[in-house]
């Protein structure tokens, strides 16, 4: 499904040039849970950009459904990003004073559905992140951190992605919050979703199947958990 194949990011400030990424080379199969760890500055946050095709690499190919990303036009991307990858974010990025089931119908507003269609496919959505029924009308600034992370879930799934991107996703949880989240995602990579996950938490990263380490902009280490 993902090909990464000698990614190298470099940010030019006037003279300067600081190296993100560093030759990366990896791929992902359909189906599978992929933490990515690293500490702060290391580069995977610039390796999400780039999986989520919010940013080119400098040099090399990354191929998603053998597509090149690099070589898409903005309107394909758009299309790519909408239709494939679901964006889970360390910060929600709910809308605060709108409803659970209007933040998840938001990315359907744009596509050729009715508003029955809509509800019912959020309803779907919500029911499958596990968020519970009676919290569909609140607002999303009325719930707990990991209700809304699963608002968040379920919006990510809305378009059917073929990719789950989650970057830092218990970053503002507490750690049993964090828990009941990352089973969460589990369970979803167990109904055949794709699941990438950006963390600098091992012991977040564990719930995946497979762990990328990267430090200074390189792979250091790529290994299956059994």
């Amino acid at each position: 499904m993902i090909s990464c194949k000698n990614l190298t990011k470099i940010y030019k400030n006037g003279e300067v040039e600081t190296i993100a990424l560093n030759n990366v080379s990896f791929e992902i199969a359909k189906g599978e849970f992929v933490s990515i760890i690293g500490p702060s500055g290391s580069g995977k946050s610039t390796l999400m950009h780039i999986l989520g095709a919010l940013d080119n690499p400098t040099s090399g190919e990354y191929f998603l459904d053998n597509r090149e990303v690099s070589k898409l036009n903005d309107d394909e991307l758009s299309e790519l990003r909408k239709n494939k990858i679901g964006f889970i974010f360390q910060s929600f990025n709910l809308l605060p004073r709108t409803t659970v089931l209007r933040n998840v119908i938001l990315p359907l507003l744009y596509t050729k559905t009715t508003s029955q269609e809509r509800l019912l496919r959020a309803k779907e959505c919500l029911r499958y992140a596990g968020m519970e029924e009676n919290k569909f009308q609140n607002l999303s600034n009325q719930l707990s951190g990991g209700q809304m992370q699963r608002v968040a879930i379920a919006r990510a799934l809305i378009n059917n992605p073929a990719i789950i991107l989650a970057d830092e996703p218990t970053g503002n949880l507490d750690t049993k919050t964090s828990q009941i989240v990352m089973e969460a995602l589990q369970e979803l990579n167990k109904k055949g979703h794709t699941i990438i996950l950006i963390t600098h938490e091992m012991d977040v990263a564990n719930y995946a199947k497979r762990i990328i380490y990267i430090r200074d902009g390189s792979i250091e280490k790529d290994s299956m958990i059994i």
